[in-house]
Order: structure tokens, then sequence, then C-alpha cells
């Protein structure tokens, strides 16, 4: 199913490394709106895993690391600002959670029309710059720890 909206389906995809450091860019817009990668579902593509590999390689140049799947599914109603990118009918938005594990920090390379920087933080001061509430949860709880 093709359409000119958005899917109601994302992705977001918390990016850290072993010494516990968190990656989080701020948005080109809305001003001062910081996060971690996330994106839509294409209308073809058939599994968030792809979506968030895609949306990984898009946002941070980052490959040719394992982009691990975690148990975590959130629903939440569409922010307002952003209502006129989904169908009429569409009122909620199912984002899908993921975890990258670096062993150090790595240079990022931004999407220059998504982000304007980017900043290594701890993880509480992760948590506290990011807006999106699931995304400070994802970052707080570690989305999903291997054991």
């Amino acid at each position: 199913m093709e359409s000119s909206f958005k899917r109601p389906e994302s992705v977001l995809v918390v990016v850290y490394t072993a010494a516990g450091d968190v990656l989080v860019m701020r948005r080109s817009q809305p001003a001062d709106f910081w996060q971690s990668v996330t994106g839509s579902l294409n209308w073809d593509e058939t599994d968030p895993l792809q979506t968030a590999r895609r949306e990984l390689f898009e946002e941070t140049g980052l490959n040719d690391v394992e982009v691990v799947r975690c148990h975590v599914r959130n629903r939440f109603p569409i922010v307002p600002a952003w209502r006129h990118r989904y169908a009429p009918t569409a009122r909620e938005n199912t984002e899908y959670v993921f975890r990258v594990a670096l062993p150090v920090r790595r240079s990022i390379v931004l999407n220059p029309e998504e982000h304007t920087e980017y900043a290594w933080l701890t993880r509480h001061e992760a948590a506290a710059r990011v807006s999106s509430h699931t995304n400070q949860t994802a970052i707080l709880q570690w989305v999903c720890d291997e054991s």
C-alpha cells in the first residue's frame, strides 16, 4: 500500500557504548528537539528491523553494526505538530524499539536535512536531553538487556 502520507509505524534505535555513553542528535525541526535514531517504516517495508537498519545508516552513517530487536512496542498519540504528515484517520503511532551496542564512541555522519548536531552523553544526561518520553524510557531502562 503506497501513500503520500507517512505510515503510522516507526522505529526507535538507541545507540550506546560499553562505557555507557548514549548517542543523541538534535533535529533540524522542531528547534531543540533531541532524540535517538528514529524514523517511519516505508510502505514497502515488511519488517521494522529493515527500517531500523536503514534509518541508522541514513542518520548516522553506521552500517557495520548489529541492530538488536527489543521486545518493546510503544503506542502513543501522533504529536499535533506532525499530524499533517499522516492520513486524517491516523491518530496513533506504533513504535518498535531497537538497540545498538558499540565498544567505543564512533564518529557520526549526520544527515543535515534531519539533524544539526550530535552528542555522546551519559545515560542520565541523554535521557534528560531527549524530547520523547518513550525515548527517555528506552535509554533509562537500556531498552532490552541481554539477560
